[in-house]
């Protein structure tokens, strides 16, 4: 089973503060002048500031950090050059995997280097929490009230916490999900919660709350009743447009698939519009969905159903949404599938840029697809080990950032 994960037996780790260490020297450069004097010259002050900044573009995030503690300088040229955020090469987003504990502290991979760095998180105490990511940041739900969020960096450690969200304090479901302004930096947050009329099993409120970084404020963008059909716990959005997993009942009869996602458009808030009337069910008949924004594409990652046994997953597909049509991107080949062990009909999934990570809730096993090669790969080992047989693990993807703060 080993022998299937490439690069599995060797790992290398380092903590976070050491990627800060400096990692040169400036040099003095002398020379002989007339009466045998020597004089010195700074090959940092000899370079200046415009021909740092592309210098520093060309860097992966590890060596920026890095390159952070050599001196003021170059620490405020990395901060605040605007040149140097939108000219640098594409970053690979990064992926944090923790478990349970009393503080979020886990290993984030760097797949350009491919390493694990130790991190710690703030604002996060469990694992038992939802998460969304984009453009640097990331933000946290609570899972016991589901009203206590938070919007953080995880590389520079900026972080806030927000108002509470109005609706209801105890939903059955909800989800979370969080879009950054490249430009502006301003971003968007997305809370949709689903809750059962009482002593009804066939109605279920659905209700999606926006909150702006600019105005600091929560609202209501949508409401409405669904009948055989509830809100799931997975959304994204792209291009504007929220998208939320929605799950079949079961009240109505047997409906396949299981699954449907709905689409709300957050810029137009095309009111008059039901939510259900945007419903596109999924491809197959699936045991769980992920839905995964990459490049401003809706992508689905699900695990797929045997047949008449819907709750057993038998492999993993990876779908791209087109004018509401989905294209078949790839299936798991199955040797991958197997290299995950005991695989449970849920798994945690993650994707930015092209990039998709999957990783079961049971191991530390962490395989990434790359969506412009069409290739499969496990990443190095994971310096996480299970302690006890019933520990679970869970993890997110995000784009490493020093520019951007809440």
């Amino acid at each position: 089973m080993i022998g299937l994960m490439e690069d599995y037996s060797s790992w290398d780790y380092l903590p976070v503060d050491h990627i800060r260490t400096p990692a040169f020297n400036s040099g003095v450069v002398s020379e002989a002048s007339n009466g045998n004097k020597e004089f010195s010259v700074s090959l940092d002050a000899a370079v200046p500031d415009d021909i740092l900044e592309r210098i520093f573009t060309l860097l992966p995030i590890a060596s920026m950090i890095r390159a952070t503690a050599v001196c003021k300088r170059w620490y405020s040229i990395i901060y605040s050059s605007r040149f140097l955020w939108t000219h640098m090469l594409p970053q690979r987003p990064w992926y944090f995997m923790f478990t349970s504990n009393e503080t979020a502290a886990g290993y984030a991979f760097d797949p350009i280097l491919r390493k694990w760095y130790d991190l710690e998180l703030p604002y996060i105490d469990k694992s038992s929490c939802f998460v969304s990511s984009s453009c640097g940041l990331v933000c946290f739900m609570d899972n016991d009230n589901r009203n206590t969020i938070s919007v953080s960096n995880p590389i520079t450690k900026n972080s806030k916490r927000l108002l509470e969200p109005p609706g209801e304090t105890l939903p059955d479901y909800s989800t979370i999900a969080i879009k950054v302004d490249r430009l502006s930096h301003k971003y968007s947050i997305t809370v949709a919660k689903s809750k059962q009329v009482p002593e009804d099993f066939v109605r279920w409120y659905f209700s999606v709350y926006k909150y702006d970084s600019w105005s600091g404020t929560w609202v209501t963008s949508a409401s409405e009743v669904f009948i055989g059909w509830r809100g799931g716990d997975d959304s994204v959005i792209c291009n504007g447009v929220l998208y939320c997993l929605i799950h079949s009942t079961g009240v109505l009869g047997n409906v396949n698939p299981r699954h449907g996602v709905i689409m709300y458009d957050l810029v137009g808030e095309s009111s008059g519009t039901s939510l259900m009337q945007t419903s596109i069910p999924v491809p197959c008949s699936l045991t769980c969905g992920r839905l995964v924004n990459l490049k401003e594409k809706l992508v689905l990652v699900g695990g797929i159903a045997k047949h008449n046994r819907p709750d057993i997953i038998k492999g993993i597909g990876i779908w791209e949404l087109h004018e509401k049509q989905w294209h078949e991107v790839t299936r798991m080949p199955h040797k991958f599938f197997q290299g995950f062990g005991e695989f449970d009909d849920v798994f945690a999934c993650s994707g930015t840029d092209d990039l998709v990570y999957i990783q079961s809730y049971g191991a530390t096993a962490l395989l990434v697809f790359d969506m412009m090669h069409k290739q499969w790969k496990w990443s190095v080992k994971c310096p996480v080990s299970k302690r006890f047989p019933l520990q679970l693990f869970t993890g997110f993807c995000f784009e490493p950032r020093l520019d951007i703060s809440t």
